[in-house]
This record gives structure tokens, sequence and C-alpha cells, in this order.
């Protein structure tokens, strides 16, 4: 899949708020929180770096788990170059949530003019780690699900 960058002050905090550096287990405990299996997967941390490596089930898995990974405070880049896919479909593209944007607009910039309500499309594809569709902030990478015929 490739490397994946991140605005690593953006991400949650699961220090209880500190700039403290995730750990694998750490990484592996929010991967689990956020619904998936990690038993397949390896996560190695260098610094800002965390490097996936194992097997995903789906397209839309491995995006999901790029994103939790990545969208946790410090994590700057998430390298898949070992991550396998088992049903490969069309990537989504990632996008960097800009101050100002609404998830309304940011559908309407990827789908086309008077597309705004494909947002909701936005939201599942994002559910987890979005948890509150009215809450996305400046520096989060939301995946951008091609839409279907």
């Amino acid at each position: 899949m490739g490397l994946f960058k991140f605005i690593k002050d953006a991400g949650t905090k699961l220090f209880g708020g500190s700039a403290q550096a995730a750990t694998p287990d750490t990484l592996k405990q929010t991967v689990e929180g956020h619904g998936f299996d990690a038993s397949k997967l390896a996560i190695d941390v260098q610094g800002d770096k965390v490097k996936l490596s194992g097997q995903a089930m789906s397209q839309e898995e491995a995006e999901k788990l790029i994103l939790s990974l990545g969208n946790t405070y410090g994590v700057a880049e998430v390298d898949t170059s070992g991550l396998k896919v088992e049903k490969s479909a069309e990537q989504s593209t990632m996008y960097t949530v800009q101050k100002g944007d609404t998830l309304w607009e940011i559908a309407e910039k990827h789908y086309g003019k008077g597309k705004g309500a494909k947002h909701t499309e936005i939201v599942k594809a994002n559910s987890p780690p979005v948890k509150n569709p009215d809450m996305i902030q400046p520096g989060w990478v939301l995946r951008i699900p091609p839409l279907a015929g």
C-alpha cells in the first residue's frame, strides 16, 4: 500500500493528554478498541513512525487500520509496505481536514457539486475512529471512499 503521512500533534491522545510516544502494545490496544483483530498484525514503532505489517481482511479494513494508527497523537507516518490485503478493492482517497472544513463541503469537493448529502458515506467510512461527525478536527486524516455505481 505505501507510506501515509499524518500530523503527529492532531490525533487522539492515548496517554491522558501527554505527548508521550505511542508503544506497539498501546497501538495494538487502540486497534482492538476500534473492533479490529490485531492477532494477524505486527506493529513496530520508531519515534513518530509506525510500521504496520501482517494481514488485513479487506481494503476497507486496511484503510481503517491505517487511520486508527495514524490519527493517534504522536504518529507522523504509517508504513504499510509489509501489510497484505486478502480482498483487494479500489483504494479510498485520504484527505487531511483543514480548519473550517465541514463534512458536507468535503463530500462536495470529492464527489461533486450538489453531492454534499453523501457526507454520510464519509462518516460510515471513518467509523471507527470518528465517533462524532460534528466534531472533526483540523489535521485528522479521513477516508473518502469511491462512490458505488
